[in-house]
Protein backbone atom coordinates (compact mmCIF):
# COMPACT_ATOMS: atom_id res chain seq x y z
CA UNK A 1 0.00 0.00 0.00
CA UNK A 2 1.47 3.58 -1.18
CA UNK A 3 1.32 6.27 1.07
CA UNK A 4 0.20 9.19 -0.53
CA UNK A 5 1.95 12.35 -0.47
CA UNK A 6 0.00 15.91 0.05
CA UNK A 7 0.96 19.27 0.71
CA UNK A 8 0.25 20.97 4.00
CA UNK A 9 -2.60 23.28 2.61
CA UNK A 10 -3.84 20.57 0.97
CA UNK A 11 -4.05 18.52 4.36
CA UNK A 12 -5.32 21.27 5.84
CA UNK A 13 -8.20 22.00 3.41
CA UNK A 14 -9.15 18.14 3.38
CA UNK A 15 -9.09 16.71 6.62
CA UNK A 16 -12.21 15.31 6.66
CA UNK A 17 -11.54 13.20 3.66
CA UNK A 18 -7.88 12.22 5.21
CA UNK A 19 -9.67 11.29 8.22
CA UNK A 20 -12.35 8.76 6.49
CA UNK A 21 -9.37 7.23 4.99
CA UNK A 22 -7.34 3.64 5.61
CA UNK A 23 -4.13 5.17 3.84
CA UNK A 24 -1.64 6.85 5.96
CA UNK A 25 -0.88 10.53 4.50
CA UNK A 26 2.80 11.95 4.44
CA UNK A 27 2.15 15.33 4.67
CA UNK A 28 4.94 17.98 3.47
CA UNK A 29 5.96 21.38 3.24
CA UNK A 30 7.85 22.57 -0.02
CA UNK A 31 8.52 18.69 -0.58
CA UNK A 32 9.60 17.88 2.26
CA UNK A 33 8.00 15.15 4.51
CA UNK A 34 7.36 17.25 7.74
CA UNK A 35 4.53 14.08 9.07
CA UNK A 36 2.36 11.67 8.84
CA UNK A 37 -1.25 11.16 9.48
CA UNK A 38 -2.31 7.84 10.07
CA UNK A 39 -5.96 7.41 10.49
CA UNK A 40 -7.54 4.93 12.89
CA UNK A 41 -10.56 2.79 12.83
CA UNK A 42 -13.11 3.59 15.62
CA UNK A 43 -16.35 1.26 16.57
CA UNK A 44 -18.95 4.55 16.24
CA UNK A 45 -21.39 2.34 17.47
CA UNK A 46 -19.89 1.55 20.76
CA UNK A 47 -19.48 5.23 20.89
CA UNK A 48 -22.97 6.30 20.01
CA UNK A 49 -24.21 3.96 22.12
CA UNK A 50 -21.56 5.75 25.24
CA UNK A 51 -22.60 9.12 24.78
CA UNK A 52 -26.60 8.21 24.60
CA UNK A 53 -25.81 6.24 27.88
CA UNK A 54 -24.06 9.51 29.24
CA UNK A 55 -26.76 11.37 28.28
CA UNK A 56 -29.43 9.93 29.91
CA UNK A 57 -27.77 9.71 33.12
CA UNK A 58 -27.31 13.27 32.74
CA UNK A 59 -30.90 13.57 32.17
CA UNK A 60 -30.75 11.59 35.21
CA UNK A 61 -29.29 13.61 36.77
CA UNK A 62 -30.62 16.79 35.82
CA UNK A 63 -34.38 15.84 36.96
CA UNK A 64 -33.37 15.30 40.41
CA UNK A 65 -34.29 17.98 43.05
CA UNK A 66 -31.68 19.51 45.58
CA UNK A 67 -31.93 17.39 48.75
CA UNK A 68 -31.38 14.40 46.25
CA UNK A 69 -28.33 16.76 44.47
CA UNK A 70 -26.90 17.20 48.15
CA UNK A 71 -27.10 13.39 48.70
CA UNK A 72 -25.30 12.57 45.59
CA UNK A 73 -22.91 15.26 46.27
CA UNK A 74 -21.83 13.91 49.42
CA UNK A 75 -21.55 10.50 48.18
CA UNK A 76 -19.11 11.35 45.55
CA UNK A 77 -17.04 13.69 48.39
CA UNK A 78 -17.79 10.35 50.33
CA UNK A 79 -16.01 8.18 47.42
CA UNK A 80 -12.88 10.06 46.62
CA UNK A 81 -11.68 9.81 50.31
CA UNK A 82 -12.15 6.35 50.28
Amino acid sequence: MATTKVGIREFRAGLADYIARVQPVAVTRHGQTVGFFIPTRTDLAAEIAALRSAAAQLDEVLALDDAEIDELVEDYKEARRG
